[in-house]
């Protein structure tokens, strides 16, 4: 790296960053910050992805000449190019290794949020890949669960659950050694709108039918009744339809609801010329759908306002089958 030039803010010809770019980088998040900070490789890594998130969510976007990195890729590059890591490029595989396994250690929380009919879950889809799953993520240095969760959520969809949480109400699971807690956020208006405050995190927010997600088990990666590819959804669905039954919806079951997912945001990728123009799409009200309401066994998470024996009985059946 020593041979970037210092002095040009211009992109070299094979796409990497200049020199000045990369002392920004380092300047900002890595020499800014409290000497606790500075203590252990673990939280250096997590300043260095940082700066890698700012990197490719501005740098890039702005400058689409600019090369492209994965995290690994960018340590090396932001080690070989700041001063104060240079002694330490000799170890990179190795911090960087241990980083890894430290990173799924740290405890994840987020929320679900019901709907108010508590028939349908808000999920979102990450930017890369095709799983969905209830917006979550990991814990700041010292930061509480629930404001985590508030943290999460609001980043990922928008949607600020301050005044609805309830730090009593959630469900948790511990996957390996990583802890995740997500709490319950119920009675959310189907309108609401949603939209990232991050970039290149989410791709898609949309409603699903809770029913459309089981069968419940505790495998992290799964798939819904409908095909929907789900990560970290399933090992909580045994849980919150208990909590559902415990806590019954003051609103009736809607019958103009479309039977699929009601996508509420979307992000589409267009080509300009060599860049990516990130395009937002906010859904507007959602049309009836023109299937009849979905009168058959199997409602494991509905409003249950009639006789409540048979239908605990289908409940049953249904997981026996």
């Amino acid at each position: 790296m020593s041979g970037l030039p210092r002095s040009s803010s211009a992109p070299l010809k094979n796409g990497l960053p200049p020199q000045e770019l990369l002392d920004d980088l380092c300047s900002r998040f890595v020499l800014n910050v409290p000497k606790e900070d500075l203590q252990s490789f673990e939280r250096i890594l997590f300043l260095v992805e940082y700066a890698h998130w700012f990197y490719e969510d501005n740098s890039v976007e702005k400058n689409p000449s600019l090369k492209s990195f994965n995290l690994k890729e960018f340590t090396s590059l932001l080690f070989n190019s700041c001063d104060v890591l240079k002694p330490y490029v000799a170890h990179i595989d190795d911090i960087f290794k241990d980083f890894t396994s430290y990173k799924v250690k740290v405890p994840v929380t987020g929320a679900i949020i019901l709907d108010e009919t508590y028939e349908r879950c808000l999920l979102v889809k990450g930017w890369k890949g095709s799983s969905w799953s209830f917006p979550r993520g990991k814990k700041n240095k010292d930061e509480e669960d629930h404001a985590c969760a508030i943290r999460e959520v609001l980043e990922e969809t928008g949607f600020d659950v301050t005044k609805l949480l309830n730090k009593d109400d959630y469900i948790e699971a511990v996957f390996g050694q990583q802890r995740v807690r997500l709490y319950i956020i119920a009675g959310v208006r189907e309108d609401t709108a949603f939209a990232p405050l991050t970039k290149k995190e989410i791709s898609e927010i949309a409603w699903h039918r809770l029913d459309d997600l089981q069968p419940a088990s505790n495998d992290v990666i799964s798939r819904g009744i409908t095909g929907l590819k789900l990560y970290m959804v399933s090992p909580f669905l045994a849980s919150l339809k208990s909590w559902i039954l415990a806590h019954q919806s003051a609103i009736a079951p809607r019958t103009d609801m479309p039977l699929k997912g009601i996508s509420m945001w979307k992000a589409k990728n267009s080509l300009i010329g060599s860049s990516n123009m990130i395009v937002e799409s906010q859904s507007t009200k959602p049309e009836p759908d023109v299937h009849p309401p979905d009168t058959g066994l199997g409602k494991s998470f509905r409003n249950f306002r009639f006789d409540i024996a048979p239908i605990f009985q289908a409940i049953e059946a249904g997981f026996r089958a």
